[in-house]
């Protein structure tokens, strides 16, 4: 009988390196031709969205997909499983904090791949619920000593440093501003909904990689035509995925100066078919979209740990 998870379920079995292997193991696959993807479909009503991403991974032997609604009064996720060989349903989860953790191990791995491996020090964009997420992931994959976090509400975001630095052991510390986010920081992260970009490109450092992981739609836009144009290297999850949602580089797709054929996949840069960071000094970019396959790999290995452990409850709808 298929099994199901809660979000309580989820926060006490879901690690952040169980989410970075799951998503690095997704990108791989999909790389060496064994996955499936489908990029996000919605559908829209004038107070609601539904969200829908599908996907398979055969080599890890499921397959299932992702759907979300989106209204004022907030989201609601779930991810259902399905086994590959069977097409029995394995599990159903809810997944905000799964969606998290996936979206925040994406960025650790690449900043695992693509900033230079003695970084130090992080700037961060945003400190709501998938910011956490990202430093908690940034953390676990470079040796950080200090992250400085620049947020529009000051007084929220003293308490968020406080809470990070303890869990992560790295001096996470508020930014006094957006310049001096970017300024002197070897990796950068934007997490966050902004509709215009959030810093001027004449900030940046040489050798910085950014990870941007909050436009994923075209009124979304945290990086200037300027920043982009720095970057020597631009990695996504997904081409078809990126030239859909990538709301920092579908301007510049429209304007004829990004080509596609420019952009490169993660999974690529895993698997050697694509050079990476080359020298010290380029500056490097993440575009993080998300995909299915990312959230089944990470809840296929949730699903696993729970059944070696002898956890999970029966699906309510199971009998119905």
């Amino acid at each position: 009988m298929p099994l199901f998870f809660s979000e309580n379920d989820v926060r006490q079995l879901l690690t952040v390196d169980m989410a970075l292997a799951g998503v690095e193991s997704a990108h791989r696959d999909l790389a060496l031709g064994q996955a499936l993807d489908t990029p996000r479909q919605r559908s829209r009503l004038p107070q609601t969205t539904l969200h829908i991403l599908q996907g398979a991974l055969p080599a890890q032997g499921v397959l299932g997909y992702k759907a979300y609604t989106s209204n004022r009064s907030g989201n609601r996720f779930h991810v259902h499983l399905f086994d590959a060989a069977s097409g029995q349903l394995r599990a159903v989860l809810e997944a905000d904090t799964l969606g998290m953790m996936r979206t925040a191990a994406a960025s650790g791995i690449a900043a695992r791949w693509l900033a230079r491996p003695e970084s130090r020090i992080a700037g961060v964009f945003g400190a709501g619920w998938q910011a956490e997420g990202h430093i908690r992931a940034l953390c676990a994959v470079l040796p950080l000593a200090r992250v400085k976090v620049f947020s529009r509400h000051a007084d929220a975001l003293r308490a968020f440093c406080a809470r990070l630095s303890a869990a992560t052991g790295v001096d996470v510390t508020p930014a006094a501003s957006a310049e001096d986010a970017v300024r002197g920081s070897d990796i950068i992260g934007t997490v966050t909904t902004a509709a215009e970009p959030l810093f001027d490109a004449a900030w940046l450092e040489d050798g910085v990689h950014i990870n941007a992981a909050g436009s994923n739609s075209l009124i979304r836009q945290e990086l200037s035509e300027a920043t982009i144009r720095r970057c020597r290297l631009i990695a996504v999850d997904a081409v078809p995925t990126a030239l859909a949602e990538a709301g920092d580089l579908l301007p510049l797709l429209e304007k004829g100066r990004l080509q596609p054929r420019q952009l490169v996949e993660l999974g690529d840069i895993i698997i050697g078919r694509r050079n990476g960071r080359e020298q010290a000094s380029d500056i490097t970019l993440f575009e993080s979209q998300g995909m299915a396959i990312q959230d089944l790999a990470v809840a296929a290995r949730l699903v696993a740990a729970a059944e070696t452990a002898g956890c999970g409850r029966q699906w309510p709808l199971a009998g119905a």
